[in-house]
């Protein structure tokens, strides 16, 4: 456990902390902030999908579906650009516009944290460029303000290691987790030092299903299992044999403008910023018993997101398909 969560308690305090926060993390991981600095305000990011709580609604980036119709939305919620290379944004063009808020419309003194995705899930499976962590907990660190990441999506081996943050050489101040962290089962977690995490009085923190039995013993059982070296080995394989398949793929087919992702968290981006390709392809797919999903600001991006346990078989089939509904969809739209 302690390798796990990135060395950051012994054993017996991360599993207190892990596992007794309710299912909406990423809203606790802001009032653990708030609490440890006294501050009100949240830094948050273009592309970003935090939630559907009224925070973390506002702190998502993407009107439809997220946020129409659901107003009025949080207070002292401060956007920046968030790198993306493959559409002309930088590390340097995201941080310098990160300094201008400051100057602009943001005191950073009022900032508690920055919450950030590794990899952005459903902005479009944006990796964050390999210099951009440490180049922006550094210029928090400057504010005093906390960095956050969020592993929801890209958590718990989804990326060939425990965590995605693990393949920048930084440690959050605050590591969000859920989803396969349940192992099926409803759970969401925060993790930090005692320094941080005991900053909210006792009983500030809760909900009806925190701290769920049953969800902690399968969480338990989830850790134990993605921390092996032939797990994360197996997940990494696949992320080489999907990645090497999209290449191939995106040099056939020149609608597809760019393929990126971490390990086997893998999409590719369709040139055209428009959603029209994409969901034929979707739709086609599942006409032949291939469920995939779109996701991106403009539903552009086919995102892969195979089961770590499925089967070489399995996975060259779905592939096969997923290269089959590419074409159909193509000649459909020709």
């Amino acid at each position: 456990m302690q390798e796990i969560v990135l060395h950051l308690r012994p054993r017996r305090y991360l599993v207190q902390q892990l596992f007794k926060r309710s299912l909406q993390a990423v809203e606790n991981a802001v009032k653990v902030a708030r609490a440890a600095t006294g501050r009100p305000a949240v830094l948050v990011f273009e592309h970003a999908f935090h939630g559907r709580t009224l925070l973390t609604m506002t702190m998502t980036s993407k009107v439809v579906p997220y946020k129409r119709g659901f107003g009025p939305f949080a207070p002292e919620v401060y956007r920046a650009p968030a790198p993306y290379p493959y559409r002309g944004v930088t590390s340097d063009d995201s941080l310098a516009a990160i300094e201008r808020l400051f100057k602009e419309d943001a005191d950073p003194q009022t900032i508690a944290c920055a919450v950030i995705e590794p990899v952005q899930g459903e902005g479009g499976f944006i990796p964050l460029p390999e210099d951009y962590p440490k180049r922006l907990q550094e210029l928090l660190a400057r504010h005093g303000i906390l960095f956050v990441v969020d592993e929801v999506q890209s958590g718990t081996g989804r990326t060939g290691t425990v965590w995605a943050i693990e393949q920048y050489g930084v440690q959050p101040d605050l590591l969000v987790s859920a989803k396969s962290l349940g192992g099926g089962l409803p759970l969401g977690a925060v993790t930090g030092p005692a320094e941080i995490m005991d900053a909210a009085d006792p009983g500030g923190l809760g909900g009806t299903f925190g701290g769920n039995p049953l969800a902690c013993v399968a969480a338990i059982a989830v850790l134990e299992e993605v921390r092996r070296p032939e797990f994360l080995s197996r997940a990494r394989e696949l992320g080489d044999t999907i990645r090497a398949r999209l290449e191939l793929l995106a040099a056939r087919h020149s609608a597809i403008g760019e393929v990126r992702g971490l390990g086997p968290m893998l999409a590719f981006e369709l040139e055209e910023p428009t959603p029209e390709l994409a969901t034929a392809v979707t739709s086609t797919a599942r006409e032949k018993g291939l469920v995939l999903l779109s996701c991106g600001l403009y539903g552009n991006v086919i995102r892969i997101l195979v089961p770590l346990v499925i089967s070489d078989p399995d996975l060259a089939q779905g592939l096969d398909l997923l290269e089959e509904s590419l074409v159909d969809a193509s000649s459909r739209a020709a």
